[in-house]
């Protein structure tokens, strides 16, 4: 038996409807179990009683990481210990590329990576590169202007899809990718210029510290302005635009156009 925790998100909902089509009758691990009629099955990170796994043999284990680093780390370890408490046979888990260790959000997806080394469990480890459509969303245009500041810098980004069609590749044949790490940068690096470019818009990028008064005035939690502002300075100082991938080699599709997907959303 399958199960996708966080199945009512972006990613992990795609993941799950991947497996659905697959013919595979994965569980949906979430908040909101009816959504899912008989696959949907309750489960909240924060209540340690919900995390029942029996008769699951694969869990597709999606980050949690919309949260500071301590609550992120409680959660994952709480999946982890019911998964070899209830004798899952192998963890998919969702990380973060290994270019990102400069990122405020790096720190719990390398301490889950460790735990799962150290687990009784198998597990394959699915470094997900930034989203395309992350980038797109960064890189709205403002009276067609793109003040985002990513200076020169490219990033090797991945449509989402193609992250939940990785996902569920391995998921349905996880034996083949036991105790495996894969990196899933994208296929090809794009600039915030290419961006403009692609979408009609004019690339003016501003100072960090204007972004940054900018971020902590728009109501945002207190953790989420670090991390964005770290993808930024990320991103401008070269550190993303690497495109040494496993993404090809696990697709069942050629990469989707990243330009095209991070374009769509800034239109």
């Amino acid at each position: 038996m399958l199960l996708v925790t966080g199945a009512s998100g972006q990613l992990g909902s795609l993941i799950h409807s991947r497996l659905v089509d697959l013919g595979l009758d994965p569980l949906a691990g979430t908040r909101e179990p009816a959504r899912f009629g008989a696959l949907g099955r309750a489960m909240d990170f924060d209540d340690e009683t919900s995390l029942d796994l029996t008769g699951v043999e694969t869990l597709v284990l999606i980050s949690a990481g919309y949260a500071e680093d301590d609550v992120v780390i409680a959660r994952h370890d709480r999946v982890i210990s019911a998964a070899e408490k209830y004798g899952v046979g192998h963890v998919i888990y969702t990380s973060l590329t290994g270019a990102g260790d400069h990122l405020a959000f790096a720190l719990a997806h390398r301490w889950t990576e460790r735990r799962l080394h150290a687990s009784t469990l198998s597990w394959t480890i699915l470094r997900n590169g930034l989203y395309a459509e992350l980038f797109g969303l960064l890189a709205i245009p403002a009276d067609g202007v793109i003040s985002a500041p990513f200076g020169d810098g490219a990033l090797a980004a991945v449509a989402r899809e193609d992250l939940a069609d990785v996902a569920a590749a391995v998921a349905s044949n996880p034996s083949l990718h036991r105790n495996t790490v894969y990196e899933l940068a994208g296929a090809q690096a794009i600039t915030a210029a290419d961006l403009a470019k692609e979408i009609g818009a004019v690339y003016e990028p501003g100072s960090l510290s204007a972004t940054r008064a900018s971020l902590d005035a728009g109501g945002l939690l207190p953790f989420q302005p670090p991390m964005l502002m770290s993808v930024f300075s990320a991103v401008a100082a070269g550190f993303f635009g690497g495109t040494q991938t496993d993404l090809e080699k696990l697709l069942p599709h050629e990469p989707r156009n990243i330009l095209t997907v991070a374009a769509a959303v800034g239109r």
